[in-house]
């Protein structure tokens, strides 16, 4: 009986709307943990999150019945929700597109 086997490591990198610089020192740890945790739920299990004040870096396993693009669609949604409903900033927050 063959069994098949993947481990696939996706590095991510996804910025702030316009570039702006939004992820301070203040939040940013806040942030990171919610992406963590929201990896995790997905079965991806993180290597790391971190990042600039206008970026984020993600490396992470991907879970082989989900498609990268599914998953950082849902870490992008969940995540710009989490600061919004949390007032972790004045401003409205959202990620880049694409």
């Amino acid at each position: 009986m063959s069994h098949s086997y993947n481990k696939i490591w996706i590095h991510s990198i996804w910025a702030t709307k316009d570039r702006m610089q939004l992820l301070l020192p203040s939040i940013e740890q806040k942030v990171h943990q919610f992406i963590s945790a929201q990896l995790q739920k997905q079965g991806c299990p993180v290597r790391i999150v971190n990042g600039m004040p206008d970026h984020i870096h993600c490396l992470f396993l991907l879970n082989p019945q989900k498609s990268i693009a599914e998953v950082i669609k849902q870490i992008k949604g969940s995540s710009s929700h989490f600061v919004n409903q949390h007032n972790l900033i004045a401003e409205k927050f959202s990620w880049q597109t694409g």
